[in-house]
């Protein structure tokens, strides 16, 4: 079933769990993240980031994603990640996108407020949900612009009062695109948010983390978890498994039919760690 942030973050705090929110780059990821989440009866976000909208559109990845999640047996937000322009986030929700982040953390703060306003007004009254950050999560790759900020906590409440967000992304140690999980997360830092927000908090950059620190994160009214370069290295690795195996397959859907085992594998991976 279709659903916005709005059905899965609140009784998330409530629980004292989180949902993963991942970052696909085809049919295959989508398949794999929704059969995970079925068979250990878990909602999910199934995410499009920034390089997959400038190549495929947010109109064709809707048309990709929706039919999946409304008839996938669980919960199934469509969420648009890291969107810096408010044209593409009103396409997106055009499209038929049950969220959208839109990204003025690039901005000085008062800026980020009101440009995160005027989308979130728009994004509500499609019905949909919105996610802002504070402070910057830098990148370890591949976006050398981003500026590395830690979230004051005192920005944070500002922003939470003022952007009509409906979850908040923050900056505390965690890192973009980070293939070991070597970061170090300020819990102090993150613990003095919480405790100035009811808005549901999201760590981006969740393949940088130890399991302990996310066991930990859970706990601290973070109820999303954006995950993309786990799957994308579970992705590449077991495709050049498959494709090694023997050189005379040129089915496709028999070459992917190992990858999204594994993918489906370390989806459900994720989403039981969270759970």
């Amino acid at each position: 079933m279709l659903v916005t942030l709005r059905e899965l973050l609140p009784d998330a705090i409530r629980g004292r769990y989180a949902v993963p929110s991942f970052n696909v780059f085809g049919n295959e990821e989508v398949v794999a993240v929704i059969a995970a989440a079925e068979a250990l009866g878990r909602g999910v976000i199934v995410a499009c980031n920034k390089d997959m909208a400038e190549h495929m559109g947010v109109t064709g990845f809707a048309g990709m994603v929706r039919g999946l999640a409304q008839e996938a047996k669980v919960p199934v937000c469509v969420h648009l990640d890291h969107c810096y322009d408010e044209q593409i986030a009103f396409a997106a929700l055009r499209a038929g996108f049950t969220s959208i982040m839109f990204d003025g953390s690039q901005m000085p703060l008062q800026d980020n407020i009101a440009s995160t306003a005027r989308v979130a007004t728009v994004a509500h009254a499609f019905g949909a949900t919105i996610e802002g950050e504070i402070g910057s999560v830098p990148y370890t790759e591949g976006r050398d612009h981003i500026k590395r900020e830690l979230t004051d906590p005192r920005d944070a409440a500002r922003f939470a009062e003022g952007s009509g967000v409906d979850a908040m992304a923050v900056s505390v140690g965690n890192v973009h695109r980070m293939t070991t999980a070597t970061s170090v997360i300020d819990f102090e830092r993150l613990e003095q948010i919480a405790s100035l927000t009811r808005l549901p908090l999201v760590i981006h950059g969740t393949s940088g983390i130890r399991d302990a620190d996310m066991q930990r994160l859970k706990t601290m009214r973070v109820a999303k978890f954006n995950v993309g370069t786990t799957m994308r290295m579970t992705f590449a690795r077991s495709l050049r498994q498959s494709l090694a195996q023997d050189e005379a397959r040129f089915d496709r859907l028999t070459l992917m039919k190992p990858v999204v085992q594994a993918l489906q594998a370390e989806a459900g991976r994720v989403i039981d760690m969270l759970g």
